[in-house]
């Protein structure tokens, strides 16, 4: 086995194990690179056919690339799609252009995640994060558990020693899993390179720019690129100094916005 086969061997170890755990179990596609990747994992472990739903959290922001590929491929690949907004919170007015990132991230994702929790029952969900992705992020577990506030203590975490993992813990209300959590930004190029797994065009160069990491339009920014195929995008990863989520307003706007956030329960 490569790399890259020991990478998904594990991923999909843990999307089965998580499957067979907590049976009402969905997976959260924000539409991006890893997140698409994860669905693409979830189809192998399934043998193509997922037996659990797919769910966007759609804030209504997001760029309309990002959802002409969200229907396409819900579609193409016999996916159950459910879409979540916070339409109290949209009705209100709350929007990038009125509120701050951490108000409109909060109300517009953390609040409708947990909406649609409350309304599915859903015990664990699926989450497309990596460890090297944030500083906070590394903090995580492959199965995180949150309190009846949704909340994530992240200076509680559960041990996880030689894949020996704790799936339930009795104060929970649900378990975010992360299958890709061992994976890094390059390894999920390469990977998409070798799966040729469908990607966004925005990650792809035009004009002399490209988007890293994909977000809502407001608060999402693209870089200086000329990377244009998938190659040129794995050469661009091998030295660049840039952090990946350098583009996103909400991991710069004030100290510690990230993890405030992810302690309410963004994902």
């Amino acid at each position: 086995m490569d790399r890259l086969d020991e990478l998904e061997s594990r991923s999909i170890y843990i999307i089965r194990e998580a499957y067979k755990e907590y049976g009402n179990i969905a997976a959260l596609w924000s539409i991006g690179k890893d997140s698409t990747t994860m669905v693409w994992l979830i189809r192998k472990a399934f043998y193509g056919k997922v037996p659990f739903p797919m769910m966007h959290i759609d804030t209504t922001f997001k760029f309309p690339e990002m959802y002409q590929f969200r229907d396409k491929y819900a579609k193409e690949w016999g996916l159950e799609l459910l879409i979540a907004k916070n339409e109290e919170a949209l009705a209100k007015g709350i929007g990038y252009d009125t509120h701050d990132a951490f108000t409109c991230c909060n109300e517009l994702k953390t609040i409708a995640l947990k909406q649609a929790i409350d309304n599915y029952k859903f015990k664990a969900l699926f989450v497309g994060i990596r460890r090297d992705e944030h500083g906070i992020r590394a903090k995580e577990r492959y199965f995180s558990p949150r309190d009846k506030d949704f909340k994530w203590n992240y200076k509680d975490q559960p041990p996880e020693i030689w894949d020996q993992f704790t799936v339930k813990k009795d104060n929970a209300t649900h378990i975010r899993v992360h299958p890709l959590l061992h994976w890094t930004e390059l390894d999920i190029w390469e990977y998409i390179k070798r799966e040729n797994i469908p990607i966004s065009e925005l990650y792809f160069a035009k004009n002399g720019k490209r988007y890293r990491s994909l977000g809502c339009m407001p608060i999402t920014t693209s870089m200086e690129s000329n990377a244009d195929t998938i190659d040129k995008i794995i050469e661009e990863l091998k030295t660049t100094k840039i952090a990946e989520r350098s583009g996103r307003s909400q991991d710069k706007e004030q100290a510690y916005m990230m993890q405030k956030l992810r302690v309410l329960g963004y994902m």
